[in-house]
């Protein structure tokens, strides 16, 4: 993938450094601009601020949950015009991934997962 969402903002929340750089890296060729959170909170000041095309949200943040934060981005804009929004996570549960399909999550992935599906679920929503 070479540089094929130049102009477009990715904001990456995670409370792990070790996924933040592998994410950062692994989207680097893209062109997308790319931005990083590492709790909630500061991810929704963020997002109010930049707008992001898409987010890939951890559920588990300091301060506020990656689901209050979901919640958040879908009152800011309508899910038409808002932020793609794709969910990681190491729980394993079905409950978290029906809840976070009821508050709009666009693709939801358990951790540990391959660069390349996050990559392919990154180029399938910012495509749209």
């Amino acid at each position: 993938m070479t540089r094929k969402f130049e102009g477009k903002k990715i904001l990456v929340v995670d409370d792990d450094p070790d996924i933040l750089t592998a994410i950062t890296v692994g989207l680097a060729e893209t062109g997308a601009t790319i931005e990083t959170a590492t709790d909630g909170s500061t991810a929704v000041s963020l997002a109010e601020k930049s707008s992001p095309d898409l987010v890939i949200l951890d559920i588990m943040l300091p301060q506020k949950s990656g689901f209050l934060v979901l919640e958040r981005l879908r009152q800011m804009k309508p899910r038409a015009e808002g932020p793609r929004v794709i969910m990681i996570t190491g729980n394993q549960g079905k409950r978290h991934k029906q809840y976070a399909e009821a508050l709009g999550v666009d693709d939801y992935l358990n951790k540990p997962f391959r660069m390349e599906r996050l990559v392919e679920a990154t180029e399938k929503l910012l495509s749209k």
